[in-house]
């Protein structure tokens, strides 16, 4: 490993436990697993399909990660460290312009097919240039990659442009799934709606509204694994339901994370039946202001609804009821790379002064015309923590004068209104897996290059301190350099972080062999769980 890369390691590999941030994770019974039984777990949205390369929402990955396999994936005992997937070992150049994989000759699709080389290089030419019509929301993160080589059907090369010190975490990212090359030279569209993996589970059923099933795969390329017969996902969008079906037995484990009163409401009726385990998230909510429709477009517009929210009290109050705990910048609170509270409090919108900074929203609103402002807050519909932070949203801005309807949608509607740009303001989600800036700040550079940037704005300055931040060794340069696109974000306001989210996972004790982290997008191919029934 290199000398950059150790210091960069040193800086990005804060444990959660050490900081503090896993508050209460018990520690599981230990003790080999067994085999059978079926892992019946609830999912709080419905996938709006199955392709991982472009989505960036849990619903996705909770649904169809079992099917799938990566390259690398995360060490969650040892977070946030990788360790290999498909990958056996890798070598990584000195100056981090080649990463050569060595790939399990084991890997078969479940059709019986050998997953080799080419499959991995079809997978990741997909992610960095996608066909057209094919949405890539990893395209940013991998627009490093100069070229890839098969040297061998075991063996990849990757080739880069620029050295990136982060691009061995973002080969482990859980929405790499591996694709079938032949596949997709004959659909390259065909993962939306077709399932074709080499991952712990054959894909079952997937039974609209209710439910997605997966079977063991019985030549999975891991010995001994999977240990479960199956799994059974249940669509569940109603806290109530999934309360009951966990206090009923009816199902094991909801992997998202549930409220502080939901979480207290569980321990109180089940006692040592139930696991709680918690950690800090990385992940926000964001607002998001379309930048093609008037008067969005106005910055001045955009920055009045942004310094009108009062985070800090917003944070107290609705930490009482919901998944919302932080304030914060574009990076997670605590991590090495975030804005310190005392610098955040001088930027747009995170004031301590709320009287101050409501007067001069109102103000910026006059100048730009719209003193009486009228517009639809677009959000999903799911109780956590979507409904109260619209609730919240829409109390901010009547302070200023502006009145907002707020409309909320199925996850399926809801992505593809801000997708399509059929939206005024938004509520939208950072979703990440590790406290790494290029994934963080990916989301807010221009729309031509990423987009999962639903503000759709477009914006060369951002998309020049990103690639410079991404490329820098050096952890005090890139330190400022982020700064740089943190401000230049605030001044213009295309999307802002409302609050970061505190995750809470209620598990019965049954179940074994699943890992705790502050990412919910992580450990979710379930090939090492197993039931102790």
């Amino acid at each position: 490993m290199s000398t950059n890369r150790r210091d960069f390691m040193k800086a990005a590999a804060f444990t959660a436990a050490g900081l503090g941030l896993l508050d209460a994770m018990p520690a599981r019974a230990q003790g080999a697993p067994k085999r059978g039984g079926t892992l019946t777990f609830a999912i709080s949205a419905e996938t709006p399909h199955y392709d991982a390369h472009g989505s960036d929402t849990f619903a996705t990955l909770h649904f169809g990660a079992p099917f799938y396999s990566t390259l690398l994936q995360f060490d969650l005992a040892n977070y946030p460290k990788v360790k290999g997937d498909l990958a056996t070992s890798w070598d990584v150049a000195p100056d981090l312009m080649k990463y050569t994989f060595k790939i399990t000759p084991n890997a078969m699709f479940h059709d019986g097919s050998p997953l080799t080389s080419a499959d991995i290089k079809a997978t990741y030419e997909r992610m960095r240039n996608p066909p057209t019509g094919v949405v890539s929301t990893r395209k940013a993160t991998f627009e490093d990659i100069d070229t890839i080589e098969t040297p061998d059907a075991h063996t990849v090369v990757f080739n880069m442009k620029a050295g990136n010190p982060a691009m061995l975490e973002h080969f482990a990212s859980p929405w790499n799934w591996i694709y079938k090359a032949s596949l997709l030279a004959a659909e390259p569209n065909g993962p939306k709606t077709k399932i074709m993996g080499s991952g712990a589970f054959v894909f079952g059923e997937h039974v609209k509204g209710s439910h997605v099933t997966g079977t063991r795969f019985d030549k999975y390329y891991k010995s001994g694994q999977p240990y479960l017969d199956g799994f059974r996902g249940v669509f569940m969008t109603q806290p109530a339901a999934m309360l009951n079906a966990l206090q009923g037995g009816q199902v094991q484990a909801e992997f998202r994370g549930v409220s502080p009163a939901e979480r207290d409401r569980l321990v109180q009726v089940m006692g040592d039946k139930i696991r709680i385990e918690e950690s800090s998230w990385t992940l926000n909510l964001m607002v998001v202001f379309n930048t093609e429709k008037k008067p969005f477009n106005d910055p001045r517009v955009r920055r009045a609804l942004h310094m009108a929210i009062d985070r800090r009290a917003g944070a107290a109050g609705l930490a009482r009821t919901a998944v919302l705990r932080d304030a914060g910048g574009l990076i997670r609170p605590g991590s090495p790379f975030a804005m310190k509270d005392e610098d955040l409090a001088k930027m747009p919108g995170f004031g301590r002064d709320i009287k101050a900074a409501r007067a001069e929203a109102k103000r910026l609103l006059k100048e730009a015309g719209v003193p009486n402002l009228t517009f639809t807050l677009h959000n999903r519909n799911l109780a956590q923590p979507y409904t109260p932070a619209g609730i919240f949203l829409v109390d901010q801005w009547r302070q200023i004068g502006v009145n907002v309807e707020h409309r909320q949608f199925e996850t399926s509607p809801y992505l593809a209104g801000m997708s399509s740009g059929n939206f005024d303001v938004a509520i939208d989600f950072s979703n990440l897996f590790m406290d790494e800036p290029s994934l963080a700040l990916a989301k807010y550079v221009s729309f031509n290059r990423a987009p999962e940037n639903r503000s759709r704005a477009i914006d060369a300055e951002l998309d020049r301190l990103y690639a410079a931040q991404s490329h820098e060794r050096d952890f005090k340069k890139r330190f400022d350099l982020i700064r740089a696109f943190e401000k230049r974000a605030f001044d213009q306001a295309y999307q802002v972080p409302l609050l970061w989210w505190y995750r809470i996972v209620p598990t019965l004790k049954t179940v074994m062999g699943w890992q705790m982290s502050p990412s919910h997008n992580l450990g979710q191919d379930l090939a090492g769980v197993w039931l102790n029934t």
